[in-house]
C-alpha cells in the first residue's frame, strides 16, 4: 500500500485536463493536495475521466477547487462535486455551460446530495456567468447555507426597482433572468453569515447599492464594485454610513464618484485596510486629503487619477496630527499630473545618515511600504526619486515609462531601496551600461527584473546583472535593440536558476525564450 504523505497547503496546483495529467493526479493525492485549478476543462470524455480521478484521488481532502473558465457537463460537475465533501471554496466562474439549460440541480435528490457535499463551502465564485438566471443562483446557494464570501462579477444582473427609493418591485423567480430583486432577497437572508461580496461590472444602480447597505444584520467586511458606472458619490457616501465595518473596498473604475467619495470613506470607514480608486478621474487634491483619516490603511490604489498633483496626498498619509498608517502597498501608475513638491521631496538635514527622519509632512513618513508603483508619472525627475525613494524596507518597484529617469537616478534609487525583489524599469531610454554597474550590486536579493525597450543597454548589463543579482529568476529584455540573442544565452548559462527571460526583438530577432 501506498504511503501517505503529509499534506501541503497554500499551494494550488494547475492541472492541465488530459490524459497525461492522470498518474500526476494519483501522485498529488498520496501528497494530500488540498488546492487545485483545472485548465481546458470541456464536455469530452477525456475531462469526464479526469473529473473522475480528481474526485477518487483529491476529493476526500481537497478544499479548494477552480473551474473557472471550464466547460464542464452539469453530470460531471455533479460527481465531482459529490466526491469533494471538504469543500470550502469553489469557483465556477465563466463555466456558462453549467447554467445554459437552466436545469442545474432541478432534481430535489440531487440537490440534497449536493448539499450535504456543500455543507462546509465558505466561498463562491459565479463570476462572468452570462447565462446565471434566479432559479439556477437560488438552486446552488441554497446547497451552501454558510457561505461567507460570494463573487457575482460581470454577471448580468436585471433591475426593477419600486418609486421608494430602494425598495425593489416584488418577482418570482426568474428561469432566464439574474434579478437585483432576488439578489437582495438571497443577502437578507443570509446577512448574519455574508461577509465578501464582489458586485463588479453588473451595471448596480445608486438605489440598489443603498438597498444592500440597509440590510438588516448585514455586516460586510469586503465589497468589490469594480467599473460600477452608475453609482454616485451619494450611494457610496451612504453605504459607508450603513456598513462602517468594510475593511476592504473597490471602487476603481466608477467614474461618476467625486472628491465626496473619498470624504464619506474616511468618515464612515475608520477600520478601512486596503482601498482601491483606480481610474476615478474626478478625483482632485481636495479629495486626497481625506485619506489622513484612515489610519488602519494598509494598501492604496490611485492609479490613473490624472488629477491628483500628490501634495496633499503626501500631506494626508503622512499624518501631521500623528502617526502615518501602516501602508505597505502604493500605487500611482499613470497618475500624469503627479509632480515633484516639497512634501513629496522633504527629507530631514543630513540625508545620507540612515537613522535621519524627515522634518515635517513626507512621503518619507512610509517607512512600511513595500510596493510602490510609479509608472508613467512622467512629471518626476532624478532629483525628487532621490529624495522620495528612501524605502529600506521595499520589496516591489515600478518606474517604467519615466522618460527623464537617467543613470543619476538608478544608482541614487539603489542606494535608497536596497531590498527590492521586483524591479521594472521599462521604456526608460536614458539608462545605460554605466549606470547599472553602480546600482546592480545594492540589490542581491533582487528576483524579477524588466528591462524592456530599454534601448541603451548591452550585453555589459546582463554581464554585471549576472554578477551581482545572484536571485534573479526572471528577466525581460524585450526590445533592447543592444543585446544579442548570444548575450541572453550566454546569461541563461551563468545563471541557471533563471526560468524565464523575455526577449521578443532582442538584437533583430523574434523570438520569446521560455525556459
Amino acid at each position: 500500500m501506498a504511503e501517505l504523505l503529509p499534506p501541503e497547503t497554500n499551494v494550488r496546483y494547475k492541472i492541465p485536463v488530459s490524459s497525461a495529467s492522470l498518474p500526476g493526479i494519483k501522485s498529488l493525492g498520496l501528497r494530500g493536495i488540498s488546492c487545485i485549478g483545472l485548465t481546458n476543462l470541456d464536455g469530452s470524455p477525456t475531462s469526464h475521466q479526469v473529473l473522475q480521478s480528481v474526485a477518487y484521488h483529491l476529493g476526500p481532502h481537497l478544499q479548494s477547487l477552480c473551474l473557472g473558465g471550464g466547460s464542464p457537463t452539469e453530470a460531471s460537475f455533479v460527481a465531482l462535486i459529490l466526491g469533494c465533501p471538504a469543500l470550502r471554496s469553489l469557483d465556477l466562474s465563466g463555466c456558462n455551460s453549467l447554467f445554459i439549460s437552466g436545469m442545474l440541480l432541478a432534481q430535489p435528490e440531487t440537490a440534497q446530495r449536493v448539499q450535504q457535499a456543500l455543507s462546509g463551502l465558505r466561498e463562491l465564485n459565479l463570476a462572468g456567468l452570462q447565462n446565471l438566471a434566479d432559479l439556477s443562483f437560488n438552486r446552488l446557494s441554497s446547497c451552501a447555507p454558510d457561505l461567507e464570501r460570494l463573487s457575482l462579477a460581470y454577471c448580468h444582473l436585471t433591475f426593477e426597482l419600486g418609486p421608494a427609493r430602494g425598495s425593489s418591485v416584488p418577482q418570482d423567480s426568474s428561469r432566464s433572468q439574474f434579478s437585483f430583486h432576488n439578489l437582495l432577497q438571497f443577502v437578507k437572508e443570509r446577512a448574519s453569515r455574508l461577509h465578501a461580496l464582489d458586485l463588479s461590472g453588473t451595471g448596480l444602480l445608486p438605489e440598489a447599492l443603498q438597498a444592500l447597505g440597509q440590510v438588516a444584520g448585514l455586516q460586510l467586511q469586503e465589497l468589490s464594485l469594480h467599473s460600477c458606472r452608475d453609482l454616485s458619490t451619494e450611494a457610496v457616501a451612504a453605504f459607508c454610513h450603513q456598513q462602517p465595518g468594510l475593511t476592504f473596498l473597490d471602487l476603481s473604475g466608477c467614474s461618476e464618484l467625486t472628491d465626496g467619495a473619498l470624504l464619506a470613506v474616511s468618515r464612515g470607514l475608520q477600520h478601512l485596510q486596503h482601498l482601491n480608486v483606480r481610474k476615478l478621474q474626478r478625483l482632485t487634491d481636495a479629495g486626497c486629503t481625506a485619506l489622513g483619516g484612515l489610519w488602519e490603511l494598509q494598501s492604496l490604489d490611485m492609479a490613473e487619477c490624472c488629477l491628483v498633483s500628490g501634495r496633499e496626498l503626501a500631506l494626508a498619509l503622512s499624518s501631521v496630527h500623528g502617526t502615518p498608517p501602516p501602508l505597505t502597498s502604493l500605487s500611482l501608475a499613470y497618475c500624469s499630473s503627479l509632480k515633484p513638491h516639497q512634501e513629496l521631496e522633504h527629507q530631514a538635514s543630513g540625508p545620507k545618515d540612515p537613522s535621519s527622519q524627515p522634518q515635517g509632512p513626507s512621503l518619507l513618513m512610509l517607512q512600511a511600504l513595500q510596493e510602490l508603483d510609479l509608472t508613467a508619472c512622467s512629471k518626476l525627475t532624478d532629483t525628487s526619486l532621490a529624495k522620495v525613494l528612501q524605502f529600506p524596507q521595499l520589496r516591489q518597484l515600478s518606474l517604467s515609462l519615466l522618460p527623464a529617469l537617467t543613470n543619476k537616478g538608478l544608482v541614487a534609487v539603489a542606494r535608497g531601496c536596497p531590498s527590492l525583489e521586483r524591479l521594472a524599469l521599462s521604456h526608460c531610454s536614458l539608462l545605460s551600461d554605466e549606470g547599472w554597474a553602480q546600482a546592480a550590486h545594492s540589490w542581491p536579493r533582487l528576483q524579477h527584473l524588466n528591462l524592456s525597450s530599454c534601448c541603451q543597454l548591452t550585453e555589459q548589463t546582463l554581464d554585471t546583472i549576472g554578477r551581482a543579482c545572484k536571485q534573479i529568476q526572471m528577466l525581460d529584455v524585450a526590445m533592447c535593440s543592444g543585446i544579442s540573442m548570444a548575450a541572453v544565452r550566454r546569461f541563461q548559462a551563468q545563471l541557471p536558476q533563471v526560468t524565464c527571460i523575455h526577449s521578443r526583438f532582442v538584437g533583430g530577432a523574434d523570438l520569446t525564450l521560455t525556459l
